[in-house]
């Protein structure tokens, strides 16, 4: 017993000295591939939640109050998220792209005198609120009176400033802050503070063109407006590489509640470090005595034994590690598998080891793109013998488990040849994967905004139809509604023979027949979204169509939906587009590198009907059936009104619903019947109002031009 007791100490002693040396050797040679994105999603806030951090802010009702007593002057409030924001990367220069969303409120309780407002800030990593601030005017940001020329840390905000200062402009707006209160751009915001009218904004910096941009609500005669502000700024000059992100408020002798309802945020860095420890370090100058040379043995002993030292208790710890997770893995294995085992008609369940061998273990060479819950790669199937398409949802989304679920237990029971087909899934490890057909033309935005060939006027007016006759099929045909949520040009990929393809269907819900439509959180991608699916939450058949007339708009204009660099009455696509049709020029809009060759019947066409479906009243939208019909020619073009509608919605109500999944808006809210009759009345988009056009089309060889 004794023998074999010593027989087992050796071998875990040889294995342990074994396997410290392996660990050693792994430390210097191995190259590390960083992921230094960040990615949360609140739709509604805890005071225990540590993620958080509170300077006299507080939660309330689920939301965070700022600056949060109406009556109390010189009201000041911080929140900040726990984990910082790898910016850039110093040794490669770097930069991260970022996109964040907040609902909020500012409220004067139907006070006209109010202050001071709120701001989303960066700052250096660990900053925190100073004490000795007063003043409102400062928005917590700068000391007292250095508001221009602050000594402070750096910083640089989106503020929504509701107090006229002496460096302000003399109204309320929307300003981008660089190391100054005195906003480098602004904007007058259309806010309403006295009735504390919610909120929505979205801030996103694009790393490669250093633009920071904020597309933000306000309301003009009751109605819910979208207005936008950019600047072009290197963040990397102003900021260090990791910064804290929040929220700060103040008000001085002009008060108002100041609320956060929602925040999320996404970044994306990943940085590549292969430095061997040591590698740099040369050998010691002069030749030292007996004594440094002991001292210097001492010190290599000790070190050395240290670090085997430590490795044991990496080992063990990893070891035990390994098991808990082993055991965690296996738990959610088994319940993701009974989640999709209970659908018929499932697609195919990989190992992980499979999908690494198949995109050489998702390298970046074989990346195809990054979506906004992970990267997709190239991969090969030797068992299918084809290439597919794998998307690998990021470990950083919190949001990215539910998807991964939705996709599958939708698209897996949809069949539709312009619909994407999902082959198969994997989870293990806590690795979402999703395998799909490879579409070898990539996605409609990489021809219309990116490519040298642009694809030619006969595809892109067959890749509308083939569009909308996939959302035929989920609206209609199918037994039950499948609402997407996500339609976009990036959604739509494209086979050998650029037919299009309907993907991603991780927003999607299914949706009665019946009832129409929906409540949910705020999800989408703006320029896409519906007005009452940003003013309500309520995603429908109809905020497809509207999605649907945006990418319509986008095939004939070949331009995005906004466009900050733009003129200024160009930057908001549909009405740009409105405005043209208003006065009888709509062709005006078409895509100028199409150098004139396109039928014009099939072009008015799908411009008036883009705009059809982009209505601001959902009521007007057309169906996917009447869409199908006027692009096939067996129905005339509908008459639209020449100026844009606006629509008009009931005023949402103060107190929101506490639900498990907070909505953007409460589900009572309609359009009154006496509004839409008032609208309505004074022109006909309804499917029985159309004037006459008749049939044309242009003969075409070749599917690309070269530009």
């Amino acid at each position: 017993m004794v023998l074999i007791c010593c027989r087992n100490c050796k071998i875990r002693h040889f294995q342990f000295l074994y396997l410290t040396n392996i660990f050693h050797h792994f430390l210097l040679i191995y190259n590390f591939s960083v992921s230094n994105s960040l990615s949360f999603n609140y739709t509604s806030f805890n005071y225990a939640d540590n993620n958080i951090t509170y300077e006299r802010a507080f939660v309330a009702d689920q939301v965070i109050k700022l600056a949060g007593d109406k009556q109390a002057k010189a009201s000041l409030g911080r929140a900040t998220y726990f984990q910082p924001v790898q910016l850039y990367h110093k040794e490669t220069g770097k930069l991260t792209d970022f996109t964040t969303h907040f609902s909020f409120v500012i409220d004067s309780d139907g006070r006209g005198a109010y202050g001071d407002g709120l701001a989303f800030f960066l700052a250096p990593q660990g900053t925190r609120l100073n004490p000795n601030i007063t003043k409102g005017g400062s928005m917590g940001l700068t000391l007292d009176d250095q508001q221009v020329n602050p000594t402070g840390d750096p910083f640089v905000a989106v503020e929504f400033d509701i107090y006229n200062n002496t460096w302000d402009p003399p109204h309320e707006h929307v300003g981008i802050d660089v190391n100054s209160m005195r906003s480098v751009a602004n904007v007058s915001w259309l806010c309403n503070i006295k009735q504390g009218k919610k909120n929505d904004a979205w801030i996103s910096y694009d790393s490669s063109a250093k633009n920071l941009s904020v597309v933000f609500t306000g309301f003009r005669n009751n109605v819910t407006v979208e207005q936008y502000l950019s600047y072009q700024v290197d963040l990397s000059i102003h900021l260090p590489e990791k910064v804290t992100i929040g929220f700060t408020a103040a008000t001085g002798n002009a008060t108002a509640i100041h609320s956060i309802y929602s925040w999320d945020f996404s970044s994306s860095l990943e940085v590549v470090s292969n430095n061997v420890p040591g590698e740099d370090e040369g050998p010691p100058q002069g030749s030292p005595n007996r004594s440094s040379k002991g001292k210097v043995g001492l010190g290599v002993g000790l070190g050395v034994g240290g670090f085997v030292l430590v490795c044991g208790f990496v080992l063990v710890g990893f070891g035990m590690w390994k098991r808990k997770r082993d055991k965690e893995d296996h738990i959610f294995d088994k319940h993701m598998d009974d989640e999709f085992q209970r659908g018929t008609g499932m697609p195919k369940k990989f190992t992980y080891k499979e999908l690494a061998c198949a995109t050489s273990n998702f390298k970046d060479e074989e990346k195809l793109g990054q979506g906004g819950f992970g990267g997709v790669y190239k991969g090969f199937l030797r068992d299918l013998d084809s290439y597919v398409a794998v998307k690998r949802v990021s470990k950083d989304s919190t949001q990215g488990i539910k998807e991964y679920a939705s996709e599958i237990k939708i698209i897996s029971r949809l069949r539709h040849k312009n619909l994407v087909q999902l082959i198969g899934w994997c989870h293990e490890r806590k690795e979402l994967l999703l395998v799909y057909e490879f579409m070898p033309n990539g996605s409609l935005d990489s021809h219309l905004f990116k490519a040298k060939n642009l694809l030619i006027w006969k595809v892109r007016y067959k890749i509308a139809q083939g569009l909308a006759s996939a959302l035929l099929y989920l609206h209609e045909e199918w037994e039950q509604c499948v609402v997407h949520r996500d339609i976009k040009s990036s959604n739509i990929m494209l086979d050998s023979n650029f037919n299009a393809k309907l993907g991603d269907f991780g927003l999607a819900r299914f949706v009665d027949h019946t009832k129409g439509s929906q409540t949910t959180v705020l999800a989408g991608t703006m320029g896409y979204m519906a007005p009452e699916m940003v003013t309500m939450g309520k995603a429908s058949k109809e905020s497809d169509m509207y999605s649907f007339g945006v990418v319509a708009l986008e095939i004939a204009c070949g331009r995005k939906p906004i466009n900050t660099s733009a003129p200024e009455d160009e930057v908001m696509m549909v009405e740009w587009v409105w405005e043209l049709y208003g006065i009888g020029k709509v062709l005006e809009a078409v895509d100028q590198r199409l150098g004139g060759v396109f039928d014009e019947k099939e072009m008015e066409r799908l411009m008036i009907v883009g705009l059809w479906c982009a209505h601001p009243d959902h009521n007007l939208r057309p169906s996917i059936r009447q869409v199908i019909q006027v692009l096939n020619f067996e129905a005339p073009l509908p008459i639209l009104p020449l100026n844009m509608p606006v629509p008009t919605y009931l005023t949402p109500p103060r107190n929101r619903p506490s639900s498990k999944e907070v909505s953007v808006g409460n589900a009572s809210f309609e359009c009154s019947s006496s509004q839409l009759q008032n609208s309505s009345s004074s022109y006909n988009t309804n499917s029985s109002q159309f004037t006459q056009s008749s049939p044309g089309y242009s003969p075409s060889k070749t599917l690309l031009y070269t530009h």
